[in-house]
C-alpha cells in the first residue's frame, strides 16, 4: 500500500523507552514535507541539546499502522497529511542476541502537508521545540544523534547514547531513501 520501504535490521542495546515500553510494539515516523520543501524536527524538554530528531509516535496492541500514522500526526503537528510513501521499515534486535527475535520496529512515512496549522496538541509529548531541516541534512541529523554522550537518564530509563544511536538509524534509512 504505499510502496515497498527500505528494510533495515539493525541490533541495539534495548534498555531504554521506547523499546521497553509494553503497551507498544512499534512506532511510526512522521517524515513530513512541508509546503516549503523542508522537513521538521523536534526536540523535547529533557533530550540532551541539540537533538533534535523525526518526530515518532507509538503503534499500541492491535492498532493498525495507518491508523497510527494519522493518529500520531495529528497529536504531534495537527497538520492534515497526504501519505506519500512507505519509506522505511527498521527491525531492532539485542546486540546481545542478533539472532534473536525483533524487540521493535520503527515504520517511517513520507508524508505532504496538505492543510491545518502546525502546533502541537498534545502537551502530555513535551516538544520543547521544532526546527525545519532539509531533506538532504537528515544523515547530518544522524550523525548528531549518534555523538550523544553517554549519561544515565531516568527520563527514558537507560543511557542517552544508545537512545542517541538508536534514533540514529531511521534518519540515516531515511536519508539514503529519499536521496536515491
Amino acid at each position: 500500500m504505499h510502496g515497498t520501504p527500505r528494510r533495515v535490521d539493525a541490533t541495539i542495546r534495548p534498555f531504554f523507552d521506547p523499546v521497553q515500553r509494553p503497551d507498544r510494539f512499534a512506532e511510526v515516523c512522521m517524515v513530513i514535507r512541508r509546503r516549503n520543501g523542508k522537513i521538521p524536527l523536534s526536540i523535547k524538554r529533557f533530550y540532551p541539546r541539540g537533538a533534535y530528531r523525526l518526530p515518532t509516535g507509538g503503534v499500541q496492541h492491535g492498532e493498525r499502522i495507518i491508523d497510527a500514522l494519522r493518529r500520531e500526526t495529528d497529536e504531534e503537528t495537527a497538520l492534515l497529511v497526504e501519505v506519500r510513501r512507505f519509506v522505511a521499515w527498521i527491525t531492532y534486535r539485542d546486540v546481545a542476541a542478533p539472532n534473536g527475535p525483533p524487540l521493535f520496529h520503527t515504520f517511517a512515512f513520507l508524508l505532504d502537508e496538505a492543510g491545518g496549522t502546525f502546533k502541537t496538541r498534545d502537551e502530555e509529548e513535551q516538544i520543547e521545540n521544532w526546527i525545519e531541516v532539509e531533506p538532504f541534512s537528515l544523515s547530518e541529523v544522524a550523525d548528531r544523534l549518534d555523538a550523544i554522550p553517554s549519561v544515565a537518564s531516568g527520563d527514558i530509563g537507560g543511557d542517552w547514547a544508545d537512545w542517541g544511536h538508536f534514533r540514529a538509524i531511521v534518519h540515516r534509512a531515511v536519508a539514503k531513501e529519499l536521496a536515491g
